[in-house]
């Protein structure tokens, strides 16, 4: 199904400081979270997460109570940030309107697990980047649902295919979206 899959030889792991970071997040491509607990998993689709510091690299995630993947983060204490390729757009789009624990997503829609270094969460070898995290701060989670996350390990690709509006700029530049994808 994934033919153009970029293969985790052609990722370059290095380590990053947050404001490099940074531009892999910034202005805020959706992204798909992994979380895994007590042999559960679960991938949920989001849009509203922030980069809330450079050093150390912090990550601010809303995840809603009433999403399957909140108690899973909850528990875990960590997850996995993936930043989707264009090429798997339909499964980000299938996660995102599919809740629960049923269908297990990864089977669902053809995405691959990778056992990460730090965290206990599966990276998805179909993301071009994929950020480590572990939770530092969940005085905002019970009121707002805003989980504080700092990133313990990235893994970048060197190629990517991503979207040719540009949208994903960060280090300061920004984008003007194009036409909705109906």
């Amino acid at each position: 199904m994934h033919s153009d899959r970029i293969s985790h030889e052609d990722i370059q792991e290095e380590r990053f400081s947050g404001r490099q970071g940074s531009r892999f997040l910034e202005p805020g491509p959706v992204v798909l979270v992994s979380s895994a607990y007590m042999g559960e998993r679960d991938i949920m689709t989001m849009g509203w997460h922030m980069v809330m510091m450079d050093e150390p690299s912090l990550v601010g995630c809303f995840i809603w109570d009433q999403n399957y993947s909140h108690e899973l983060v909850r528990r875990s204490k960590e997850c996995v940030v993936n930043v989707p390729e264009v090429t798997i757009a339909e499964a980000v789009v299938g996660i995102g309107n599919h809740h629960g624990p049923e269908p297990d997503k990864f089977e669902e829609f053809g995405l691959t697990a990778v056992a990460a270094t730090k965290v206990g969460a599966p990276l998805i070898a179909e993301c071009y980047a994929n950020f480590e995290c572990k939770l530092v701060d969940t005085s905002l989670t019970k009121k707002y649902s805003l989980f504080v996350f700092e990133v313990v390990k990235a893994h970048v690709a060197t190629v990517a295919e991503v979207s040719d509006d540009d949208s994903l700029r960060g280090m300061g530049l920004f984008m003007i979206a194009g036409e909705d994808d109906e």
